[in-house]
């Protein structure tokens, strides 16, 4: 299934050739099995010039690399990839293999950031001062149970007595 009339891989095969690294003229249209209109036509979808012009850009700076090469053929086989995972002849596994490649590769996938400093449970509280380089300070108390009975409660909510035994 297609998107559109032209792939990925010809926008980069046409990249290549207007950079005179790749294959003539002729050579593209006969891999692609296009015709010269077909050419004309993709020559006016702003779609397929901006993706020729980000390819001979990469070309420029980067060089013909193997990376280059192989993201435009994993670009590409994508459509064999949907095909696939739409297909009722394809088993369950293998669509399920192509699901998660597809959704690893594209970047998808859930990050795994599992802090084991707090794995136990509770709370961790971090205080940025600006900068200030101090050693962290660790309070752990326990809860206490003892009843103060001399304890008053002035008007205005502050405890009254608190520190008589």
């Amino acid at each position: 299934m297609k998107h559109t009339k032209w792939s990925d891989r010809l926008a980069f095969d046409v990249a290549l050739m207007l950079e005179g690294s790749g294959e003539t003229l002729d050579e593209v249209k006969t891999r692609h099995a296009i015709s010269a209109s077909d050419l004309i036509i993709f020559n006016k979808d702003n779609i397929f010039l901006k993706k020729v012009e980000s390819y001979r850009d990469e070309i420029r700076e980067k060089g013909m690399t193997f990376k280059l090469k192989a993201r435009a053929q994993a670009e590409e086989l994508l459509t064999t990839s949907w095909t696939l995972i739409h297909s009722p002849d394809v088993s369950a596994a293998v669509k399920a293999d192509l699901i998660k490649s597809t959704v690893k590769w594209g970047g998808l996938e859930p990050k795994n950031e599992i802090n084991t400093e707090g794995a136990g449970g509770g709370v961790k509280i971090t205080i940025n001062l600006g900068g200030q380089d101090h050693a962290a300070t660790v309070v752990d108390a326990e809860p206490v149970d003892e009843v103060y009975e001399d304890v008053r409660e002035s008007e205005d909510g502050y405890l009254l007595d608190a520190g008589r035994v």
